[in-house]
């Protein structure tokens, strides 16, 4: 999943990025309103993090006219204010949940997940297509009963694909939502971990699991 952190202040931002990226998220990072406005309406993340005290539009702003855009990712808001008053604006400009700081890495975390689960209604907490199991929360992936290690890249890319089976999904799509802003698109990094994947997942059982639809992308079998 990819996420977009609006945060200004770095130590905070690149703590929040560093261990989102540890747990396979895409993470994007802005320190400017205006700058944040401007990805979350070019690109479709799955879930924002916004510090309602942020340089340009400030928190309320930034979350008020994303709605008014349509653009409809949960945000989780985060403040050093601890006033009613303040959570009642931010939830009133269409945050979806409010932490107040310091927090604990683990607690946001798990709220990014609630929040992420609650945004379609059938996230399931523990996926199961074909004969594989990935649990998002414990990060551990099964296959046909045999535990398959993944790196966190591997992780993210087969949780996607997961929520997507049976469907075709582009390269495009998939370095959308699994990779992050800094990436360039200039190399074949979505084919290299596709081959990882099905080397790892395919050994237990020797059953192609990823199908390549070719000039389009990719499918997982959801049978």
């Amino acid at each position: 999943m990819r996420v977009l952190v609006i945060e200004d202040e770095a130590k905070v931002a690149n703590a929040i990025g560093r261990g989102l990226r540890n747990h396979g998220y895409a993470v994007d990072i802005s320190s400017d309103g205006f700058d944040a406005l401007s990805m979350a309406t070019e690109y479709d993340y799955d879930a924002i993090v916004l510090d309602l005290m942020i340089p340009g539009a400030d928190g309320v702003d930034v979350c008020s006219q994303l709605r008014a855009r349509g653009r409809w990712a949960p945000v989780l808001m985060l403040t050093a204010r601890g006033s009613v008053q303040d959570r009642v604006r931010g939830l009133d400009a269409g945050a979806d949940d409010y932490m107040l700081k310091p927090f604990a890495f683990a607690e946001l975390l798990a709220r990014l997940r609630s929040l992420t689960r609650g945004r379609t209604g059938e996230r399931p907490v523990v996926l199961h297509v074909a004969d594989v199991v990935l649990n998002p929360v414990r990060h551990h992936v099964q296959r046909d009963g045999s535990e398959v290690e993944l790196t966190p890249r591997e992780f993210a890319l087969l949780e996607f694909l997961m929520r997507r089976a049976g469907e075709v999904v582009t390269r495009t799509e998939i370095l959308e939502h699994v990779w992050d802003y800094a990436y360039d698109g200039v190399s074949n990094v979505v084919n290299v971990y596709i081959g990882h994947l099905r080397r790892k997942l395919d050994s237990p059982v020797d059953r192609p699991l990823i199908r390549t639809v070719r000039g389009v992308g990719y499918v997982l079998a959801s049978g």
